[in-house]
């Protein structure tokens, strides 16, 4: 079931390894997914001896079933223990996917006898999605989170399909995700609910849900209220996994609005200045006597403990104030995973990424980057410490160009995934004119918009911290 095994030696040669390829079909497309899969696997086998991991094909067009009805081949991981992988020694793992169109559906839910008072409490997203195509790649972390969390799914439907005594070995199928704002920890849920949505899609016929549960929103102002709404926003959730044939994905974000600690609660002490700051409506009712925190909290975990029944069921979790959750909820949870900000080689990626971008577009010249190591290796040469100069060899103005890369990432430590994507939109519009219908810019000119971009962007955080102090 683990996408990532390694399978036995098909002889004395060697071991084969799988290969996940994603291979995303037209929406116009009408050729059933196991014909576009035969194609796909016939295609690689007869024009590629050595697979690169990760890869995009680009050199199917003229193929009679692919040309009109596949609009991505990707290749996108392996265990094996190197990036080029002979044909003979890949396993290929096929998944076709047509994404939806749909657009997400609000569920509304009333407080009180006012319908002019309802809010939103959930959203409804019918996976895989076009909204969150190629999110997952763009999540780029030091450790081997992504790769984790989906080996914790493969093993949870290993061991439900083995139907293991669960008051035996238990397990939830909860995941909480904290750290601090803006390092992408909802991004990373929603990612990872579209990339479950095509890895299992040959496990559910009818497709996946994603369900983002709004956990401000249960909140009612009407205290007996809020309690009634998180069963009603479950009994949602547990309609849809009542379908054996749909996968559901609960997403809650910003979980410790629903589960602040219940002992704080009930016994009226002060809350902390965080959570004064960041969930000032909650704090109103953690001041008053007859607070029903501790009601919507039993009622979160009791809809948790019927959830832990369904199969086809994951609740992803995310928090910005861990401590401010409860321990109950967290003890729920089978993975509790921190997501901080990106190192220097995670910003470096992210940077090199949005180079990459702007060359596509052409918003930035043509140029080459080099992987972090290499940069990192090339920045004691002296000669790549000199400015860039129109008559710099190709090579040496790749390596110069990397380098510098790598210095803006060093200044970028501390600074969010969020935040580090704006910075190449406040450079153009700030340092490059900004201007409709201009044509590509140096990426020299580039890095030194970065750099000044990055400046200011420093300069003015830390005066919002002088403001706060």
């Amino acid at each position: 079931m683990n996408g990532n095994a390694k399978h036995e030696p098909m002889d004395d040669d060697g071991a084969r390894w799988d290969v996940h390829v994603e291979v995303r079909v037209s929406h116009r497309s009408g050729v059933r997914h196991d014909v576009i899969r035969s194609a796909v696997e016939a295609f690689i086998l007869k024009h590629h001896e050595f697979i690169n991991i990760p890869n995009t094909f680009e050199d199917w067009g003229s193929d009679p079933v692919l040309g009109d009805d596949v609009e991505l081949i990707h290749i996108t991981e392996s265990a094996s223990p190197t990036s080029e992988l002979p044909i003979g020694a890949a396993n290929l793992v096929i998944h076709v996917y047509q994404p939806t169109d749909t657009p997400i559906d609000e569920q509304f839910a009333s407080g009180g006898d006012d319908d002019e008072e309802a809010a939103v409490v959930a959203t409804v997203c019918e996976l895989p999605s076009r909204v969150w195509e190629g999110l997952w790649d763009t999540l780029i972390y030091d450790d081997d989170i992504k790769p984790r969390l989906l080996d914790y799914i493969y093993a949870t439907l290993v061991f439900s399909d083995a139907n293991v005594d669960s008051n035996i070995v238990s397990w939830n199928r909860v995941v909480l995700l904290h750290g601090p704002p803006g390092t992408g920890k909802t991004s990373l849920a929603r990612a990872l609910a579209q990339k479950l949505a095509i890895r299992l899609q040959h496990r559910y016929s009818a497709g996946a849900r994603l369900l983002e549960l709004n956990a401000h929103s249960l909140f009612s102002r009407w205290f007996s209220e809020s309690g009634k709404l998180v069963q009603r926003a479950f009994s949602g959730v547990m309609e849809m996994a009542d379908d054996p044939d749909v996968f559901v994905v609960l997403l809650i974000d910003e979980v410790e609005s629903l589960t602040a600690a219940r002992a704080g609660a009930m016994s009226g002490t002060e809350p902390s200045d965080a959570l004064r700051v960041s969930f000032a409506p909650l704090l109103a009712y953690i001041r008053v006597p007859e607070c029903r925190i501790p009601q919507v909290v039993n009622a979160l975990l009791t809809q948790l403990d019927k959830l832990k029944l369904k199969r086809n069921v994951l609740i992803i979790s995310t928090s910005n104030l861990p401590d401010a959750i409860d321990s109950a909820y967290v003890d729920r949870a089978d993975i509790v995973q921190y997501i901080g900000p990106p190192s220097r080689n995670a910003i470096y990626y992210i940077l090199r990424s949005c180079v990459t971008e702007l060359v596509r577009v052409g918003i930035i010249r043509p140029i080459e980057t080099v992987p972090a190591k290499e940069a990192s290796n090339n920045a004691h040469r002296r000669e790549v410490l000199e400015p860039l100069r129109g008559s710099d060899a190709e090579e040496l103005r790749v390596a110069k160009v990397s380098v510098r890369l790598l210095d803006l990432a060093s200044k970028c430590i501390g600074k969010s995934g969020r935040s580090l994507r704006r910075l190449p939109v406040l450079a153009f519009a700030r340092h490059m004119g900004g201007g409709v219908g201009r044509g590509p810019s140096d990426i020299g000119v580039w890095l030194g918009a970065m750099e000044r971009a990055i400046d200011e962007d420093s300069v003015g955080r830390q005066t919002v911290h002088v403001d706060r102090a």
